[in-house]
Order: C-alpha cells, then sequence, then structure tokens
C-alpha cells in the first residue's frame, strides 16, 4: 500500500478574483493555469489554489503562513513591488515572535491575512 503524499494546498478565498490574481503576480508568483472562477497559484515549489468566493467575512478570518529562508529580503521585496499602495493593503514590520519564528504580516485584497516567516533560533 502506498500512501505517499505528494502534496497540500490550501484554496484560498478571493472576494474580487481578477484583483486577487494580479496581487499575486504583482508579488513575484505565477499563475500557470486559471479559470474563470479558480487559479493555480505557485512560488517556487509552493502553492495554492486562489478560489472565486465571495464571502469577505470568511477571507478576513482566512490565515495563510509562507515560511521562507530570509524573511528580511521578503519584506523589502513586498514593499519594493508596491502592493500596498496599488491594493491598499497593510504590510507589516518584521519582528521576531516568541515562538522562534521572525515574520510580518501580509493583507491580500480579500483581506486574507499571510504571515511571511523564517525560523530563529529559541529564546531561552
Amino acid at each position: 500500500m502506498n500512501l505517499a503524499t505528494v502534496e497540500i494546498k490550501a484554496f484560498l478565498p478571493a472576494v474580487d478574483f481578477e484583483a486577487s490574481k494580479q496581487f499575486y503576480l504583482a508579488l513575484g508568483f505565477e499563475v500557470p493555469w486559471s479559470s474563470a472562477d479558480l487559479a493555480y497559484v505557485r512560488h517556487g515549489e509552493t502553492s495554492f489554489l486562489l478560489q472565486a468566493f465571495d464571502a469577505p467575512a470568511f477571507a478576513r478570518h482566512f490565515q495563510m503562513h509562507l515560511l521562507v529562508e530570509n524573511v528580511d529580503d521578503w519584506h523589502a521585496h513586498v514593499l519594493a513591488s508596491g502592493v500596498a499602495a496599488r491594493f491598499g493593503v497593510e504590510v507589516g514590520t518584521p519582528e521576531d515572535r516568541s515562538w522562534a519564528m521572525r515574520d510580518f504580516t501580509l493583507f491580500d485584497p480579500s483581506g486574507v491575512m499571510w504571515r511571511v516567516a523564517q525560523n530563529i533560533p529559541p529564546v531561552t
């Protein structure tokens, strides 16, 4: 019996599907495949499915976590991309967290909160 897994993907809600696709493209993600209500979105070896799902309250409570090698470089990249002004979204400041990660928050146009993080040594 082969129970090997290949990957797991979240279905991210997109209140404004086209604006959300443009947001992720502006951040450097790729959209190799898209239909009228679903898009495969990836960056390197990580991916998710963006779904046209008009439920603002649900989207505002949805969270994603992106583990990266260098969170400060990602933060600089997000700021340089201009998505905050272009899409009216909030970008937090990198902070060291008690859970042994340095991260910052980023909200997409639907209100989905991303925590972009890297592992750091735990505080002892």
